[in-house]
């Protein structure tokens, strides 16, 4: 299928005279729910728990607390700014807003730059969770890791309505498995009760938080779907509260179990304590549905990065580059080549991660500082955009961003050096390096 000027739409054959300006709003309150649930869930849900439990024990229940209590504020000044400047650009946009386009293109780097950090080491994880679903010689780290690739391919080429509907199969595999272990574990009252607060108990709590917040990054990347909601005033604030909710509840469960059954403590159960308690209540039978659910969790959140990835390209495109083809969207309302180009780089990432032998948990460091770094400028941005009381929620959101970006220690300024170069301009970069070189 030609098209006038001999070019074919890529993979799916569509000319692209076809191409629609515009994204489609095709996202409803159920799919956002969804979207944004598993994503928080996604890889965390599978190693947090256990990690927070190793480092609090049973404080790690009075932790969740605390975290919910922290993050409602920062959850609800995303809904706000969502709902009152719906946008594919998220944070760029916001701080556009609130301060200057030459700003917006700073954090829409910045923000970029997570891509070859911090989806290559989720993209790893979801692998190895594929690699007991298929037959051997298939189930070796190359075939897992490019078959989960393509599948983000094809399913972001699908649109943001059937990648909601898949998410929102995914959140109830999640769900059904949470509630197997917790009605299979005979749950009880005294299981659930909140051990006393002492001043010995504190330090291990405020390490266990720096851990657990972690659980709630992704509601940055929720924001760049806001354009694409059917009615984002009403739906986007409500499924960012009930999402984070919703991801919370579970966190909150999952770690009940854990500690009831004592699936912590060592190095083992960071990211197999899930995996190990299927197997003492339910037996071996239940593995595979368990790296099933693992594979789909890890994906559903990946998934959503991806997509939002693809939304900030195209968004930039659109205002700075509107002739280019990142601009181009296919019929069913997808940034095509944007999304192309994410899935390139996040494969190339990961062959030179392979090469180099650089470990994960570097990648993962660098990739939290950007994200923290991110919900801070967004914050800030709340603070002069908003009015009343979400006003004063952005301020204290501020704050807390701030005090969680103040511990990252060294991580924290690996994203203050990249924002820094970001904000220098291309001709000066150029110029410095004729120079040198």
């Amino acid at each position: 299928m030609l098209n006038k000027m001999g070019k074919i739409y890529p993979l799916l054959n569509i000319p692209i005279s076809y191409y629609m300006s515009e994204l489609k709003k095709e996202i409803t309150l159920t799919s956002g729910i969804a979207q944004l649930s598993t994503t928080l869930m996604g890889t965390g849900l599978f190693m947090i728990p256990a990690i927070a439990a190793g480092i609090a024990d049973r404080g790690t229940l009075t932790a969740w607390f605390i975290l919910f209590i922290a993050v409602c504020p920062v959850a609800l000044t995303f809904a706000q700014l969502g709902r009152q400047f719906p946008n594919a650009g998220g944070t760029s946009f916001f701080v556009r807003k609130a301060f200057s386009s030459k700003l917006e293109k700073s954090v829409a780097w910045l923000f970029l730059s997570v891509i070859p950090v911090g989806i290559p080491a989720a993209v790893t994880l979801a692998a190895g969770f594929l690699e007991h679903l298929i037959p051997a010689p298939l189930n070796n780290p190359l075939i897992t890791t490019s078959l989960t690739i393509l599948a983000l391919l094809v399913v972001n080429l699908m649109g943001s309505k059937s990648s909601g509907q898949i998410q929102t199969l995914i959140a109830l595999g999640i769900f059904a498995l949470i509630l197997s272990l917790w009605f299979k574990g005979e749950i009880d009252a005294k299981d659930v009760e909140l051990p006393a607060l002492t001043t010995a108990s504190i330090p291990k709590i405020s390490s266990a938080l720096g851990v657990m917040f972690w659980c709630f990054v992704g509601i940055e990347a929720f924001a760049h779907m806001g354009e694409e909601f059917k009615n984002p005033q009403r739906d986007f604030p409500t499924a960012i509260i009930i999402g984070c909710l919703i991801a919370g509840a579970a966190y909150w469960a999952t770690t009940v179990i854990v500690l009831k059954f004592g699936a912590f403590g060592s190095d083992q159960f960071e990211n197999t304590s899930i995996p190990w308690l299927s197997h003492k209540l339910f037996g071996s039978q239940i593995s595979m549905f368990v790296s099933l659910i693992g594979f789909l969790a890890c994906f559903a959140s990946i998934n959503l990065y991806v997509q939002s990835f693809a939304r900030m390209v195209w968004s930039q495109a659109r205002e700075y580059k509107p002739q280019s083809k990142l601009t181009q969207l296919s019929p069913r309302g997808v940034p095509v080549y944007a999304t192309y180009c994410v899935i390139a780089v996040i494969y190339l990432s990961l062959i030179i991660g392979e090469i180099s032998g650089i470990q994960l948990a570097l990648f993962l460091k660098m990739a939290n500082s950007i994200f923290v770094f991110v919900y801070l400028l967004a914050m800030l941005s709340a603070v002069r955009l908003l009015q009343g009381l979400s006003k004063i929620l952005g301020y204290i959101s501020l704050i807390f961003c701030v005090i969680v970006f103040a511990c990252l220690g060294w991580s924290a300024f690996y994203a203050l050096g990249l924002f820094t170069i970001f904000m220098i301009p291309p001709k000066k970069i150029t110029h410095f390096i004729s120079q040198k070189f």
